[in-house]
C-alpha cells in the first residue's frame, strides 16, 4: 500500500449519483473516489435498497475499494471532473 495516499474512514451515499462517496488525500491535495451501486451489487451478490444496507456493503468491501482506487489515483486515471470511479 502506498503511503502517500491516505483514506479516511468517511463515507456518503449520493441518491443522485447513484453512488458512495469516499475521500483519499495524496501529497495533500483531498481527491474525491466514488463506487457505484452496481458494483457493490455485484460483489455483494445481493440487492442494496436502503441507505444503511449501501453504506455496510461499502464498509464490508473498504479494503478492495481502497486499492482499486490507489491503483487509479497512481495511474492518474481521473474522470472529468477530477474524481476517482469505480463503476
Amino acid at each position: 500500500m502506498n503511503q502517500n495516499i491516505l483514506f479516511s474512514d468517511l463515507q456518503s451515499w449520493d441518491n443522485a449519483k447513484q453512488a458512495v462517496n469516499f475521500p483519499a488525500q495524496q501529497g495533500g491535495a483531498l481527491i474525491t473516489c466514488w463506487v457505484s451501486l452496481k458494483w457493490l451489487q455485484q460483489h455483494t451478490s445481493q440487492p442494496l435498497v436502503t441507505e444503511d444496507d449501501i453504506l455496510a456493503a461499502f464498509s464490508a468491501n473498504r479494503f478492495d475499494l481502497e486499492e482499486l482506487a490507489e491503483e487509479q489515483i497512481e495511474d492518474e486515471d481521473f474522470d472529468n471532473e477530477g474524481c476517482i470511479f469505480i463503476g
